[in-house]
């Protein structure tokens, strides 16, 4: 939510899709009659579709009747736009301009172009019905012809049905031969980061796909979806991943034997949990500055965020929350004489939220107790000077993402030459 002088901007949850509108200040309310938005009569912005991530600009000014924001979506580039809620109309400012892409697979949309309702930013039928409108339409530019993304709904093992976002490359895929990229997060009610990314078109170019897990104890439709997924409650949202993943390779999204994981933060609880479970289900998986360590972590109140921690996972000084953290935390559910896969741990020394300790633990128990034919897999990275989010700089990120995606490229390509 932000509020100016004559405007309240409200961020909104639209069975599981961003929406966002403007109300006009002051609200005469009748504080005896419980009131909904729609009775204040508000303006739904326009965006380009139901994918895409509404990010707020720099809105500083109090007085401004203008309001920015940032759309993205795994095909269209970062899309700057100023949203006039005194006159309801709005302007694009700028797009991220992406290079070594031919022009033939960008689609432009403009006023004069006839586009389609997935690829402009047209009033979607929910937002014609809560008063959406869109005086004009500015060219704007997505990559929907050389990249497809899908929106799949995956069974989990309660019958759940799970959203799973699907991204490849039209040209260089090839369904059930081609590796892929499995990422979860799952935590704190959290969105899971779908925006646009140029780093991944170095992996979809050479025909990778990249699927995103939207599991129980993230946002979802309703805050029920969090709920599902905390507390006692936190095994559906492992299993809801081991579900997707199951269901890239049956689907043949993916071959067999080349489905990689990505966890980042919270998130490696997820996939540390699930690698547990189905040692066999993955290839590689990167583990990002990784909360893994997670029943001997909430038992020290010394730490940081442990106390607030317990919200999210329950405390283990409870019996009941004991067992059942025992039962999914990672490190203590590695299972001996197993062969895992391949695994990139990193990790920061001056990372003030998930200590450096937790990924250390995790590699050495790991190459102690797995088959030693497997355990010299698994790699540890130590970043000494940086913190929960690596290093800043552009030229970091980059080396930092150079070497993942070189850690996976050499993982599938030995999987492809024992087959």
């Amino acid at each position: 939510m932000d509020i100016f002088n004559g405007h309240l901007v409200l961020f909104l949850n639209n069975k599981g899709s961003p929406s966002i509108c403007s109300i006009n200040l002051p609200i005469n309310i009748d504080f005896e009659k419980q009131l909904e938005i729609d009775d204040l009569n508000p303006w739904f912005f326009p965006l380009p579709s139901n994918m895409c991530t509404v990010t707020p600009g720099s809105n500083h000014d109090f007085m401004n009747t203008v309001y920015r924001v940032v759309l993205s979506s795994p095909v269209m580039p970062d899309l700057l736009v100023d949203y006039d809620m005194s006159n309801k109309i709005f302007s694009i400012v700028q797009q991220e301009d992406v290079t070594n892409i031919s022009t033939i697979a960008v689609e432009y949309c403009s006023q004069n172009h006839d586009c389609d309702t997935n690829k402009a930013l047209n009033i979607s039928s929910y937002e014609k019905e809560k008063g959406a409108s869109n005086n004009e339409i500015h060219e704007w530019k997505d990559f929907s012809k050389k990249y497809s993304c899908e929106e799949k709904e995956v069974v989990s093992h309660d019958g759940t049905r799970i959203p799973l976002t699907i991204l490849f490359s039209r040209s260089t895929y090839e369904k059930g031969q081609s590796p892929g990229l499995l990422h979860g997060y799952g935590a704190y009610g959290e969105v899971l980061d779908k925006s646009w990314c140029s780093d991944r078109l170095s992996l979809l170019d050479r025909g990778w796909m990249f699927a995103f897990a939207d599991v129980r104890g993230g946002t979802g439709a309703d805050p029920s979806w969090h709920r599902s997924g905390r507390g006692l409650k936190k095994l559906n949202s492992i299993n809801d991943f081991v579900s997707c993943g199951e269901y890239l390779i049956n689907e043949g999204f993916v071959h067999k034997n080349q489905l990689s994981a990505l966890g980042i933060s919270a998130g490696c609880l997820l996939v540390g949990a699930a690698i547990n479970m189905h040692p066999q289900l993955f290839r590689a998986a990167i583990l990002k500055v990784p909360f893994l360590d997670v029943l001997n972590t909430l038992l020290d109140s010394n730490l940081p965020l442990t106390t607030l921690d317990y919200e999210e996972f329950g405390n283990p000084q409870e019996q009941s929350f004991f067992e059942y953290i025992r039962k999914y935390s990672p490190y203590d559910n590695i299972r001996p004489g197993l062969c895992y896969p391949s695994m990139l741990v990193s990790a920061s020394f001056n990372d003030s939220r998930v200590g450096i300790w937790e990924a250390a633990k995790w590699v050495a128990k790991i190459r102690d107790t797995a088959c030693s034919s497997c355990s010299s897999s698994v790699i540890l990275q130590t970043n000494i000077s940086g913190g929960h989010f690596r290093e800043g700089g552009r030229f970091a990120s980059c080396k930092e993402t150079a070497y993942d995606y070189a850690f996976l490229l050499k993982v599938i390509e030995a999987t492809k030459n024992k087959t």
